[in-house]
């Protein structure tokens, strides 16, 4: 009977992420239809959080995601050529100053976000607040914050209200204003080769492992990139990744994003909610003003420093670099540099801010 019951369960969540992923890619579709920005990422997100927020139970199942991040890791890799690595590296200051500003910038977001709901909002306390408003990974700060008792169902909301917000505004602003095709780095011109592209597949899966075995961050996209970096940065060559992979990884990354809306999404805290989107909004609108400045300092295109800076999704605005051909290699480097540096600071940096008595401060109503 178990079995029957247990093999009907299977069945009903199979058949929920089949029509999940038909629903996306009919919204794909229609996006390419009318040439939206990152039509195969940003038509399945929209689709998928409607239908969550509706009350269908869509359903993103987690071994697609992960083979999504994968992919797309080891493409982006491919444009960490030996000329593209220098580069990079002789901007190291500025990925320190970017490092910096994240953290300034989401230290003051979380201020924002205390200092608005607090007063009205019973038990709402600084920690809380705190990880909501870090910009790295939600899986994982979601998860940090839950070491520290702090609410993670309105850190798990902001984090992907906050993405889901940067990932269709940034590409949408930057398509209206004609911003494509200045990348500094273009790939080397690598030719598809089977054989080779299952070795470059068999690597990089390797590569994702090894991350998921020592813990780290984000290991099916951060493993593959890095092992794709080492090959390209040494010159071997295996072979391109076909595009059509590359809309398949973003559908389905698109997914991921979309089921985390609920039915019950919009009745938690509207409060909170509306006060997450003012301060993503603005937090967007001072990562401009921010690339004014380092366009400057640096010489590179503004679109690329805009998408370097943007508190979204590091797969999400890597991926608007690599189809907008907007510097890939440098908002990649940026965005990576930025997670890895905000995951391990971000406990230290709040036990030293507790110590000081930061977050002992509880208002009520």
């Amino acid at each position: 009977m178990k079995t029957a019951l247990h093999f009907e369960f299977n069945f009903r969540q199979i058949g929920r992420v089949v029509l999940t992923l038909l629903a996306a890619w009919l919204a794909a579709q229609a996006c390419v239809a009318m040439h939206t920005p990152l039509p195969w990422m940003i038509g399945p997100l929209l689709t998928t959080a409607v239908l969550s927020i509706a009350g269908v139970k869509t359903l993103s199942w987690n071994p697609f995601r992960n083979t999504g991040q994968w992919a797309i890791g080891g493409a982006l890799g491919l444009y960490f050529t030996p000329h593209v690595n220098a580069m990079v590296v002789s901007f190291w200051w500025l990925i320190v100053v970017c490092i910096v500003w994240s953290l300034v910038l989401g230290y003051g977001f979380g201020l924002w976000l205390y200092g608005f709901n607090a007063p009205r909002f019973s038990g709402l306390d600084k920690a809380t607040t705190y990880f909501a408003s870090l910009i790295g990974g939600a899986s994982e700060i979601t998860l940090l914050a839950e070491r520290k008792n702090a609410r993670t169902d309105l850190v798990a909301a902001a984090h992907s209200l906050r993405v889901l917000l940067v990932t269709v505004t940034v590409p949408s602003a930057i398509q209206w204003l004609g911003w494509h095709g200045v990348d500094v780095a273009p790939p080397n011109a690598q030719a598809f080769n089977t054989t080779g592209l299952l070795l470059l597949a068999v690597l990089t899966g390797l590569g994702a492992v090894g991350a998921k075995l020592l813990g780290r961050a984000n290991p099916w996209f951060l493993g593959p990139l890095l092992a794709s970096i080492a090959l390209t940065a040494t010159e071997v060559e295996l072979s391109s990744v076909p595009v059509v992979m590359t809309n398949a990884a973003q559908l389905v990354i698109g997914v991921s994003l979309g089921v985390r809306f609920t039915a019950e999404f919009l009745h938690t805290a509207p409060r909170w909610l509306a006060s997450v989107a003012i301060g993503t909004f603005a937090m967007m609108l001072l990562c401009v003003g921010f690339s004014f400045v380092l366009c400057e300092l640096t010489q590179l295109p503004l679109a690329t420093m805009v998408l370097s800076t943007a508190p979204g999704g590091i797969a999400e605005m890597a991926i608007t670099a690599k189809v907008l051909q907007l510097g890939v290699a440098v908002v990649t480097a940026l965005q990576v540099c930025r997670l890895i540096a905000v995951l391990l600071v971000a406990e230290p940096l709040f036990s030293w801010l507790h110590a000081r008595g930061r977050f002992k401060t509880t208002l009520t109503p």
